[in-house]
Parts: C-alpha cells; sequence; structure tokens
C-alpha cells in the first residue's frame, strides 16, 4: 500500500479525481481518503501547510496502515539553476534549513534525538520516478536536495545562504519533516516536487501563475510511477 501526502487541495485533487472505490477515513483531524489509484492500493492525505502538519499527519497514518512506501507530492520554489518552473526536482534526500542549534555546537540543520541532517529518499523509489518522468512528453524531471523549513522563502540573499549551507536545489514547507518521520518508522520514502517559481527573486507573481501547473506536473509523475509498479 502506498501512502500520498500533500499540502493543499490543488496538490491532491488530481489525484483524488482518479481514485477508485474512495473510503473516507476520519483520524486526528485529518481526513485519508483509502482506495485504488492506477492499480495500487493507495491513501491520501491533505496534510496541511507546515512541517508539524505534515509529521502528524504522516505518523498517524504510518500508524493506521502497513504502508510500502511513503509519496509527498506538491510544488516547490527552486534555489538555484538548472531548475525551472515546471521541472520535477526528485529529492535524493532532505534537509531542514531553519533548525538551528550551532550554539550547542552542531551544525546547522543537525536534528537531535535522531542525530541526523540529511534523510534520504528511497534509491528504488528516486530511480523508478526518474524512469517514469524521463517517459512524460514535456517533462523534466532532476535528482536533487531539497531543503525544508516553516517559511515561505522570498529573499534572494535567504535562498543564497540555504544553497551555502546545504547544496539544495529546491525549497518547500513539508517534505522534510515527512522524510524524517519515515526515517523514524524504517519506512521508505519519497518526495516530489514541481518546481513553481524560480530563483530569480520573481517568485511571488510566479507562484500564483504557476502553481496550478506545477501541481498538476508532480500529480502526473506519481500517477505514472505508481502505474509501473
Amino acid at each position: 500500500m502506498i501512502g500520498i501526502l500533500c499540502a493543499m487541495d490543488s496538490e491532491l485533487e488530481a489525484l483524488q479525481a482518479e481514485l477508485d472505490g474512495a473510503k473516507h477515513v476520519a483520524l486526528c483531524g485529518y481526513d485519508y481518503i483509502e482506495g485504488t489509484l492506477r492499480g495500487r492500493r493507495a491513501v491520501l492525505c491533505k496534510c496541511g501547510i507546515g512541517k508539524v502538519n505534515a509529521a502528524v499527519c504522516a505518523q498517524a497514518m504510518l500508524m493506521r496502515w502497513p504502508l510500502r512506501l511513503v509519496i509527498n507530492s506538491g510544488v516547490a520554489g527552486a534555489l538555484q539553476p538548472p531548475f525551472q518552473i515546471g521541472d520535477i526536482c526528485v529529492a535524493t534526500d532532505l534537509v531542514q534549513h531553519d533548525v538551528d542549534t550551532t550554539a550547542l555546537g552542531d551544525p546547522i540543520g543537525f536534528v537531535s534525538t535522531v542525530n541526523r541532517l540529511e534523510f534520504p529518499c528511497a534509491d528504488w523509489a528516486v530511480r523508478g520516478i526518474l524512469a517514469v518522468a524521463e517517459r512524460l512528453e514535456g517533462v523534466t524531471a532532476r535528482p536533487a536536495r531539497v531543503a525544508s523549513g516553516d517559511q515561505f522563502i522570498t529573499d534572494g540573499a535567504v535562498k543564497a545562504r540555504i544553497v551555502a549551507n546545504f547544496g539544495a536545489s529546491a525549497c518547500e514547507m513539508e517534505g522534510g519533516a515527512i522524510a524524517q518521520v519515515c526515517w523514524i518508522n524504517g519506512v521508505d520514502c519519497a518526495v516530489i516536487r514541481a518546481i513553481s517559481d524560480s530563483s530569480d527573486g520573481k517568485h511571488e507573481m510566479e507562484y500564483r501563475d504557476f502553481m496550478p501547473m506545477a501541481a498538476r506536473n508532480s500529480a502526473r509523475v506519481v500517477l505514472e510511477f505508481l502505474a509501473s509498479l
């Protein structure tokens, strides 16, 4: 069974539209939707924006359903070239750029208790997603590190600092938390993010204009990946 988490309705709706035999399950204040998606048993949920929302939703999902893989699908902002609007970033691993305990001697982004900086995605899923994306007309997909934090990044200097600190190519607000929950539970994770705004400081206008297209691109890759399993 595959779990799929999206932060917003616009990111979830294309997936939910193709879910057969939908059954709603209320759990921890979230509306989980079970069914069959492209021939695979799946459970979908809108987790809401931000790391805490994503972590709570992911943990409740993992405690209720026996999942082989958790996929986080949605949009992200580019941090550096070569990513352009509409491209697909397939996360190799994730970091949390807003975690800072450097005053205690830790490296920037170090997550205590689990004592890790980066949270890896499953290699088999990354390879499969990239292979599927290569076959889709009009889709450009690349593997890269993704940075997560409870901030909508609007400042070019902040983007440059995240790149300098972590070498990330895209930023968003949920994937790092979902990857951490999966790591703790020993469940494979994949993060697929379509770029909705570029790294050159014009993101606000671009996000409003291109977010729906980017969300559809991410959902399209998810669907084709499920069909390939």
